[in-house]
């Protein structure tokens, strides 16, 4: 019996490498992003189906369930940051915008498939951030956002103890993708590379999707409640090497 996976932020980055590695794990998948015409490559690249819908706009979200006839695997990565200022000059509607997405819009997803992901026994994959427990000068804003996200995921465990479904939360630390630090910068190419300046391998798209596919690939009764993964060169939040590469 062929299994549905729905991966939000599919168009690129994180949910495109998911996307791509559960459709190579035998799953349909449905390739959920606001950018039309990029997701839609990706759907044709993997197989999938590709649904332009903005998570942070809930009927729109309620519009997509109804396409939906099944769901086994959910996985909430769409989110991102915007902006790198003190909380002291941050501007409030980067942290909304932060906060529809990463938190809102994981509610609304979740919600609306929930019904068929009680039918299927299924899982929900929220991909979080190390942000989610650390904070760090100039990450207010988005961090506040993933703490929710974290909270949201920990309260939805609780819930739903005693019925088959699966809540997991996998955390990142550093990851390079071609679009999350230029757009916390707003394009500005050189803020965007001084961040993985000198880190030997930070985590990449693909690291991340391995996570997932271990995570939902483990036998029904196993959960991985939170999976933190980081990249060797980055011990903790404010713990990174740089300036060299390992030996081996």
């Amino acid at each position: 019996m062929t299994r549905t996976a729905v991966v939000t932020g599919a168009s690129s980055g994180i949910g495109a490498a998911v996307a791509r590695r559960l459709a190579k794990d035998g799953f349909d998948t449905v390739l959920v992003a606001r950018r039309g015409e990029l997701v839609q490559r990706v759907a044709e690249e993997t197989g999938g189906r590709a649904e332009a819908v903005d998570i942070a706009d809930a009927d729109a979200v309620r519009a997509l369930a109804e396409r939906i006839d099944s769901c086994d695997i959910l996985v909430n990565n769409a989110g991102g940051a915007l902006g790198a200022d003190p909380v002291s000059g941050a501007d409030p509607g980067h942290w909304q915008h932060m906060y529809a997405v990463n938190v809102l819009g994981t509610l609304h997803v979740t919600q609306a498939l929930l019904p068929l992901l009680r039918r299927s026994a299924g899982t929900v994959v929220n991909v979080t951030s190390t942000a989610a427990f650390v904070n760090y000068e100039t990450g207010g804003g988005y961090s506040a956002a993933k703490h929710a996200q974290h909270a949201m995921t920990e309260t939805m465990r609780l819930e739903l103890c005693g019925e088959p479904v699966r809540v997991v939360e996998v955390a990142p630390g550093m990851v390079h993708t071609e679009g999350f630090a230029l757009n916390r910068f707003h394009g500005d190419g050189e803020r965007a590379a001084a961040v993985y300046a000198g880190v030997d391998r930070p985590l990449s798209a693909e690291d991340v999707a391995e996570c997932v596919s271990f995570a939902v690939g483990l036998p029904q009764h196993v959960n991985i409640d939170q999976l933190v993964v980081r990249p060797l060169a980055q011990a903790a939040q404010h713990k990174i090497h740089r300036g060299g590469l390992f030996a081996g």
